[in-house]
């Protein structure tokens, strides 16, 4: 009897062995022969990779396969990746619940706002044109705000960052614990808010006015608060607010607080010593070390065999005093002040050569004074000039016994401090006054291209504080950021462990393997070393798909995101994504 075409199918068979399982995938044909169904194998198949045999699978049961270009289309590509992992580092680190306990439209737009000054800084109103080219407005449901939403959401920000911060505190501060406190300001775009006021401007602007603010760390620079002032707010005056938030908002009974030596002044320390469990760190002023020194406290033959050494002066009782030796800082400053001094000397021989060919009407020695003492002022090298100036007749000649006074002491500071050698050793004294650094880089982070807190244009005092607070918890996700994505930057991975052993006073050097993935700008596994700017923009670059089928109209979309590339998949790694 003859066969009778049949089906051809794909048959797949197990079998174990060895506590392993082994597929066989049979290409057959089933047919009817004698009424009796039968098999007939036309070949194995097993070989083949899996998605391939599942395709010839669905083809021999009448699926239908189109090439995919005509399957569906995609009708959106919005960057992802960055969105993905900020809002991933927030998550972590539960910044969303110390901001708001519970999920609420102000808090969403807080945390967006946060995630956009890390993405694309820019101003509220362009905030709200922004996130919407990536996925960051959809992720938190913000894509209808306007810019008046955002500005009510600072409000309400304004009104928590007390509990904000006393959070962080409460994380990130001890007793016993050191808080590292520094001064900046940004120039004010306009006139409107009272904060703006001419003061000292940091930022070189001329004729702008400008807002003070300070910020404080914990010992490893993490940001926990920042209060702001009018631009005309001097540094050391804002010095008791701090300590009165350690005390009484933060509730610690023991703390260091370490300053500069333009911040934490005689007057401040001596307001700092009304309270006894607040201790400080600061330097000397030059005169101060100048008067050690002559005073004979301070002996330079100290520096002959080290360069550190502790000593006590009564001209500061109940403290201890530690002299530390920079060669390094030594030949800067006598370079510098070398610069400045031939600089002085050529401005003042401009007003000399002036000075004598003015011969019909000879300058009065009142125009030659003030001509010099703008130059020697713009220098500040008055002190190493000895002018003799007469009508119509001006002549000048270096002090060589004050520069060489000076010259003797270059490279030279000192650290004084409250704290008992039980608690704080000369080297970690040192150590911790040279960590204000930490501040100095949380305001170049604010300043430059990551952050960009200014141009400041907000009109109300209250939404310059927001603004600044706002920036200020921008941060604090990056600097976590940062240490976590740190073997994927230009960023010494070791530094934190080298600056707890290294000598503290000589010159920092970074580690072996910074330098080797500096030379190279590649990591040890190959990928490519970032700043964290371009880090986040590669990140960027993974995308959210919205997709169609072609063939049904009426189908709904659907969502594809892009395969992460090996640097994606390793920066997602780091972040615990």
């Amino acid at each position: 009897m003859a066969k009778r075409t049949g089906a051809v199918h794909v048959a797949t068979t197990q079998r174990k062995y060895k506590n392993k399982v082994y597929q066989t995938h049979l290409l057959r044909r089933t047919y009817r022969e004698g009424g009796k169904v039968k098999h007939e194998t036309l070949g194995n198949i097993s070989h083949l990779p899996g998605e391939l045999i599942e395709i010839i699978r669905g083809f021999l049961s009448g699926r239908q396969y189109a090439p995919l270009s005509d399957a569906f289309r995609v009708e959106a590509s919005v960057p992802h990746g960055h969105v993905e992992a900020v809002l991933g580092a927030i998550k972590k680190l539960g910044l969303d619940k110390i901001i708001g306990a519970k999920r609420t439209r102000e808090r969403d737009l807080v945390v967006a706002m946060i995630a956009e000054r890390l993405i694309h800084p820019a101003s509220k109103l362009a905030t709200t044109r922004l996130w919407r080219t990536t996925t960051l407005a959809e992720e938190l449901g913000v894509a209808d705000a306007d810019a008046d939403d955002l500005y009510g959401a600072m409000d309400w920000l304004l009104s928590r960052q007390n509990g904000i911060e006393k959070k962080l505190a409460a994380r990130h501060l001890s007793e016993d614990a050191t808080v590292l406190y520094d001064v900046s300001s940004s120039y004010y775009e306009g006139r409107t808010c009272p904060l703006a006021q001419f003061g000292y401007n940091r930022d070189r602007k001329k004729g702008k006015q400008i807002i003070v603010y300070g910020a404080m760390t914990d010992a490893d620079g993490r940001p926990i608060a920042v209060d702001v002032y009018p631009g005309n707010t001097g540094d050391p005056t804002t010095v008791p607010d701090q300590a009165d938030k350690l005390r009484d908002r933060f509730g610690l009974s023991r703390v260091v607080l370490a300053g500069d030596r333009g911040m934490l002044t005689q007057t401040q320390i001596d307001h700092l010593k009304k309270h006894p469990g607040v201790g400080w760190i600061t330097a000397l002023r030059s005169g101060a070390i100048r008067r050690l020194a002559e005073g004979g406290a301070l002996q330079l033959s100290l520096f002959d065999e080290q360069n550190l050494a502790e000593f006590s002066s009564p001209d500061f009782p109940g403290e201890r005093l530690v002299a530390c030796f920079n060669p390094l800082l030594a030949d800067e400053r006598k370079r510098k002040r070398e610069e400045l001094l031939t600089a002085t000397e050529k401005e003042l021989s401009k007003i000399a050569v002036k000075a004598m060919r003015r011969t019909k009407t000879p300058m009065p020695k009142t125009e030659i004074a003030l001509a010099a003492g703008k130059v020697i002022n713009k220098y500040k090298m008055a002190k190493h000039f000895r002018l003799d100036i007469e009508d119509g007749s001006f002549s000048f000649s270096r002090k060589a016994e004050s520069i060489e006074g000076e010259s003797a002491l270059d490279g030279i500071y000192v650290i004084r401090t409250s704290e008992p050698q039980e608690k704080l050793t000369a080297e970690d004294a040192v150590r911790t006054y040279k960590g204000l650094s930490r501040v100095e880089r949380l305001f170049r982070t604010l300043k430059g291209i990551d952050i960009r807190v200014r141009p400041i244009r907000h009109r109300g005092a209250g939404r310059v504080k927001a603004h600044i607070f706002l920036c200020m918890l921008a941060y604090y996700v990056e600097w976590h950021m940062r240490k976590a994505l740190a073997p994927l930057l230009f960023a010494d991975e070791r530094l934190d462990e080298d600056r707890l052993t290294r000598d503290p006073v000589a010159p920092a050097d970074i580690s072996d393997h910074a330098k080797r993935k500096k030379a190279r700008r590649t990591t040890d596994d190959g990928l490519p070393v970032h700043s964290f700017d371009t880090l986040l923009a590669a990140l960027g670059t993974r995308c959210k798909c919205r997709c169609k089928i072609k063939s049904r109209p009426d189908a709904p979309t659907f969502e594809q995101l892009t395969e992460p590339t090996p640097l994606q998949r390793k920066a997602f790694d780091l972040l615990g994504l």
